[in-house]
């Protein structure tokens, strides 16, 4: 009898553990081992919320497995990859630079069946572009909804789209693709729960709370100018990003979400959740 599919997940933000919470839940899961991978530090940590986390995770039927993206070096994660059949990386964007090159690395070391979000020819890779995750968007540090100051921001124009997705809807495809592969989903494949301009996404934040808000842009050239301040400010990295606008937005009809015939929360549902100022 062959042995049951293994995966581990890379990471146990809000990200890990949407996609293990999914993976636990999918009707399809079976006998799959599933482990996460922490720093043995977070593991042993006696700290309660730790603890807490760490019991929430083994709740869901996975085990830990002591790794350090950001420390390992690529053969010390190769023998630690080497031992699944898939990995999902749900690592954050704060990581060292050049850390998802040696993610990639490592699972082509250790010739990983499969990953997502990459890999070469011996192994099946998948990346799952998401946009940005919902709950960015009231992040004050990001700068597009600042809910405490009242404040709405377009980042490059208001015309300017993008894709978000929440994270329990990430983890809900993710674990689709793992645990129900289809011919077609190789390479990158897409995933919204809503597409909007920035527009809309102030008109949807007055609706929800009412209110007077103030209202600017932060254009590429204001957002260059800020980062030449701050050159190792990551947030605002990420956000020159979004104020660029390549490849941060796409068509709902183009999302797996779409192909598959789930069903997504978008941004006014989103906002309904959210609790009254």
């Amino acid at each position: 009898m062959p042995n049951p599919p293994s995966i581990l997940i890379l990471g146990a933000g809000e990200l890990g553990t949407s996609v293990l919470e999914a993976l636990a839940a999918h009707p399809k899961r079976g006998s799959a081992k599933i482990a996460v991978l922490l720093r043995k530090c977070t593991i042993e940590s006696q700290d309660p919320e730790k603890r807490k986390q760490n019991a929430h995770l083994g709740s869901l039927g996975a085990s830990l497995e002591p790794g350090d993206l950001a420390g390992d070096g690529v053969a010390q994660l190769a023998g630690t990859f080497g031992r699944f059949d898939t990995v999902v990386s749900c690592s954050g964007f704060g990581l060292p630079a050049g850390t998802q090159v040696k993610l990639t690395r490592a699972a082509l070391e250790a010739g990983v069946p499969r990953a997502l979000p990459r890999a070469q020819q011996r192994t099946e890779w998948v990346i799952v572009s998401t946009g940005l995750f919902a709950s960015f968007l009231f992040r004050p540090g990001f700068g597009v909804v600042d809910l405490e100051g009242r404040k709405l921001r377009a980042l490059g124009s208001w015309e300017g789209r993008l894709s978000v997705t929440t994270a329990r809807d990430i983890g809900r495809v993710a674990a689709e693709v793992v645990l129900d592969p289809r011919e077609g989903e190789k390479g990158v494949v897409y995933v919204a729960g809503d597409t909007v301009s920035y527009k809309q996404v102030a008109e949807l934040v007055k609706g929800r709370f009412g209110g007077e808000w103030a209202e600017e842009v932060w254009d590429e050239e204001f957002l260059k100018g800020k980062l030449r301040e701050r050159p190792d400010d990551g947030m605002l990295k990420y956000t020159n990003v979004w104020a660029v606008g390549k490849g941060v937005a796409w068509d709902i009809e183009s999302t797996v979400n779409k192909e598959r015939g789930m069903e997504m929360q978008g941004l006014e549902s989103y906002l309904r959740d959210m609790p009254d100022l």
